[in-house]
């Protein structure tokens, strides 16, 4: 038996608000619920260091109740494969868990996506939620030059929380056109919550330039980026900056789901009604099942928690508000679809796969995903095409899908079931 082996009724991977939400509904009903995540502290991307500065009083709520519910926190802990039914592999503190379950909920979140252009390889050059969380973290960022860039809400929540750090935000350049934008706009009318965010941003952000139709051309510097050049229309200009904060909407972390065989569609774990996959007693929530938000998150966590824990009736009471919520996460999608002028932007030596060097030149002689990894190790890197892949698929429509154990870099003891103890 490897340190550390355990077992549980329920299983939630992923401790931001999906899974705090699935993992606080099941044990409320009396399951006894673990919850895993490879951070510190539960709270995820959104809600990464509430617990300690309780700034949003939602999230200090779902704390508290994720603390009293009797759920197991384990964090610092990162599941990396499954090696029989109803056992998961993960390493924690240098040491191999075994950690069984009769149901799992997988709420792993998602990612940035990333598309290459000139430049984007420098230091500074950095992911818009990536930079938020550096500065969340302690990095200072008060007086410097930052452009935002890409497309998604996200930039103009990045955008608000970088200058209430002091940041110099010199421009919001969101690729989506005014046109797409302003129907978006008019969706949120039936979203309260979301008009009054936001006038929020809105009042936060007066006096910075944002420009929609508007995308990164390429980011110069010696050694380190200094100035980007952006494009709006007909116009092609020079912002010079300390920090470029950069991305392209979100990738669902898909990955576990994949490995245990749960049936994906356009990208996404496909779930019914109770938030069940394909198979039975895996459920999925979260950005995992559709990128939604926040509220989308918490709602179809709770709906799992319920449905994983038996309380079918209680999770139906849910089915009404994700129902609306998923109109709007809908919306999102169509507004914010990435234009054509990006595939156009890497230049023959601009690196696509940064883990092994891979340039666009090199990628452009091969038809397919699995050519180009044969040939060039495109997507085998220590990332395993978390980043490279999405590029891809945009820049030549290749299928990236195919998932193999590990799905994250471990040590070589853990993979063949040692405890690690003997490293430093």
């Amino acid at each position: 038996m490897s340190n550390g082996d355990r077992s549980f009724d329920l299983i939630v991977v992923g401790a931001g608000p999906a899974g705090i939400a699935a993992a606080c509904s099941a044990a409320e009903s009396g399951i006894h619920a673990a919850i895993v995540d490879n951070s510190p502290g539960p709270g995820g991307q959104i809600w990464r260091g509430e617990s300690r500065t309780q700034n949003s009083r939602e999230a200090a709520s779902w704390y508290k109740r994720l603390i009293t519910s009797g759920v197991d926190i384990l964090t610092a802990t990162e599941v990396f494969d499954q090696r029989e039914a109803g056992k998961i592999s993960a390493e924690s503190a240098n040491n191999l868990c075994q950690l069984s379950y009769k149901k799992l909920i997988i709420c792993t979140g998602a990612r940035e996506r990333f598309l290459p252009f000139p430049g984007w390889t420098l230091p500074n050059v950095i992911g818009a939620g990536g930079l938020q969380a550096l500065v969340k973290s302690g990095l200072a960022v008060s007086g410097q030059k930052i452009v935002i860039a890409g497309s998604g809400p996200l930039l103009l929540a990045v955008a608000a929380y970088l200058t209430e750090h002091g940041a110099d935000v010199r421009v919001i350049g969101e690729q989506a056109p005014w046109s797409r934008l302003a129907r978006f706009s008019f969706s949120l009318v039936f979203q309260g919550r979301k008009v009054l965010q936001s006038f929020q941003l809105r009042r936060q952000l007066s006096g910075i330039s944002y420009r929609a139709g508007c995308w990164v051309v390429e980011a110069e510097g010696n050694g380190r980026i200094e100035s980007v050049t952006l494009r709006s229309g007909a116009k092609t200009w020079k912002e010079p900056c300390d920090y470029l904060a950069c991305g392209f909407h979100l990738v669902p972390n898909t990955e576990l789901a994949a490995l245990l065989g749960c049936e994906r569609r356009a990208g996404f774990v496909r779930v019914n009604n109770f938030q069940e996959s394909s198979i039975a007693g895996i459920y999925c929530a979260g950005e995992p099942a559709g990128i939604g938000g926040l509220e989308l998150s918490l709602v179809e966590g709770q709906i799992a928690g319920y449905a994983a824990a038996g309380q079918r009736e209680k999770a139906q009471k849910y089915f009404g508000e994700r129902r609306r919520l998923r109109r709007f996460a809908d919306a999102l999608q169509r507004t914010f679809a990435l234009r054509n002028e990006l595939s156009t932007l890497p230049g023959s030596e601009t690196i696509v796969c940064r883990c092994e060097d891979v340039s666009f030149g090199r990628l452009r002689e091969y038809s397919s995903w699995r050519a180009a990894k044969l040939q060039t190790r495109c997507g085998m890197g220590p990332c395993q095409g978390r980043i490279c892949g999405p590029a891809v698929e945009f820049l030549f429509g290749w299928k990236t899908e195919f998932v193999r154990p590990p799905i994250f870099p471990v040590a070589a003891e853990m993979l063949a079931g040692g405890t690690g103890a003997e490293r430093n």
